[in-house]
């Protein structure tokens, strides 16, 4: 092959690299450039995950017919990619998940290399378990069905039990929303003894630990005397008296667990409280129920995009930079392991 075919090939090549074979007088073309593809449910975090990973997002449209069956039309070449495609699959969740398996069977079929999907917020992951007779576990269903569709790989924020992960039959990567709590509020100088964690129920003790560690601060939990659904004689294990209070779970949804956590905490002592959650789905009546709530600031960050007018007293924190690094570190090859502490996130 001549020089002029070489440089034809370099033209037409998506990724302008290619590498030519004397002995087979062949031409490989490479597509070590991922694609990053954002669905529609959170375009805002999309742009600012290209923003930090350094990667441009590609062109698709997604539209739905007059009957509610979506139609995606991806506007650019994928033969031979990886592909990285952003969805939060939060309201409304069935739309946005039957978009996200509809995007990775395009891809598949255009002869994309792999698929990956990055979930900011993983919807159905609540059902992990049978609680009661006869329920499904749907967190399971979905994760069948994404390895199903052709995704090769998941990149998640904070699932709601890290046991999701064994669902999957193919890799899987948690990312913990905790460092970015605990570096925020280190600068705000919420530290040592004179601040508390606090879970909101006894499941979530793990998280609280997580976090107290980080401020040098002591954790306590609030029970109840009945199932912790009914939010009924909800008590504290734990001292909160005088302390700067802060709750913490991993889905704010109604807003109820953080209000009736609240006014406990506000009964037992706390000079000040706060409340923080790796998802903000702020559903059924939460701006409400969160304004009359003695909460001072409810942090979460922007894995969810939501429509409705959310309480004064929220604020956001971005994930974007922690999902970019990691995509570029899977693309890369490199552990993600520096990303789990705040301390190294931006080390190389």
């Amino acid at each position: 092959m001549g020089p002029e075919g070489l440089e034809a090939l370099l033209t037409r090549s998506p990724s302008g690299l290619v590498a030519y074979s004397k002995e087979t007088d062949t031409v490989m073309v490479e597509t070590s450039t991922p694609k990053l593809f954002s669905l529609t449910s959170n375009t805002a975090i999309a742009e600012k995950i290209s923003k930090a990973a350094g990667i441009p997002l590609s062109k698709l449209s997604s539209r739905q017919f007059s009957d509610g069956e979506i139609m995606i039309n991806i506007e650019e070449s994928v033969r031979g990619f990886d592909i990285y495609v952003i969805q939060s699959t939060s309201f409304p969740v069935n739309d946005n998940l039957w978009e996200l398996l509809i995007m990775i069977d395009a891809c598949k079929r255009a002869s994309a290399n792999s698929v990956n999907v990055i979930l900011p917020y993983f919807g159905y992951a609540r059902q992990d378990r049978i609680a009661q007779q006869r329920e499904p576990i749907t967190a399971k269903l979905v994760a069948n069905m994404l390895v199903k569709a052709g995704a090769y790989r998941i990149l998640t924020l904070d699932l709601h039990a890290v046991q999701v992960q064994g669902f999957f039959d193919i890799p899987v990567d948690n990312l913990f929303t905790v460092p970015l709590f605990a570096e925020r509020y280190i600068k705000m100088g919420l530290k040592g003894t004179d601040v508390v964690v606090v879970s909101p129920k006894n499941s979530g003790i793990k998280r609280a630990r997580s976090l107290a560690e980080y401020l040098d601060a002591p954790i306590a939990i609030i029970d109840y005397a009945q199932d912790d659904s009914h939010r009924e004689e909800g008590y504290i294990i734990g001292e909160v008296a005088g302390k700067k209070a802060i709750l913490i779970d991993d889905i704010l949804n109604t807003g109820k667990t953080f209000a009736e956590a609240a006014k406990i905490v506000e009964r037992n002592g706390a000079s000040e409280i706060y409340a923080v959650a790796s998802h903000g789905l702020f559903a059924g009546g939460a701006t409400e129920i969160l304004e009359a709530a003695p909460i001072k600031e409810i942090l979460v960050t922007d894995s969810v995009a939501t429509k409705e007018k959310v309480s004064s007293n929220v604020s956001y924190i971005t994930a974007s930079e922690l999902i970019g690094n990691a995509i570029t570190r899977i693309h890369n090859h490199k552990p993600l392991s520096p990303l789990f502490t705040y301390t190294s996130q931006n080390e190389e």
